[in-house]
């Protein structure tokens, strides 16, 4: 599984209102029934009112380069540019399956 953590930062409020416009819109919907998807979850940051996370997994890179391809990503890359939004991306790949047990049991 490849998890996303994607940070949207703005001013005066306007991640918050990107992710309200996401939702309303229906495209946040959309990208969780693409074929692949795990998660599409948006959270607030308790340190920095001016950044919203956004926490996706996907199944495999197929399933994401999927989700790279399609039409909603315009529809984001407008949304976060009416919104001027900064954007940091992190990726990170699950490896539960190779957990040395010593952290397995934090995490179970």
């Amino acid at each position: 599984m490849i998890t996303m953590q994607l940070y949207y930062t703005g001013t005066n409020g306007s991640a918050l209102l990107f992710v309200k416009e996401m939702e309303e819109t229906g495209i946040a919907e959309k990208i969780r029934q693409e074929p692949g998807n795990m998660a599409y979850n948006y959270y607030r940051s308790l340190s920095d009112p001016e950044t919203v996370l956004l926490v996706d997994a996907w199944a495999d890179q197929e399933a994401l380069d999927f989700h790279h391809s399609s039409p909603m990503m315009q529809d984001i890359l407008n949304l976060r540019e009416k919104y001027g939004l900064v954007v940091r991306a992190e990726r990170y790949l699950s490896d539960q399956e190779g957990m040395p047990e010593r952290d397995r049991k934090f995490a179970d």
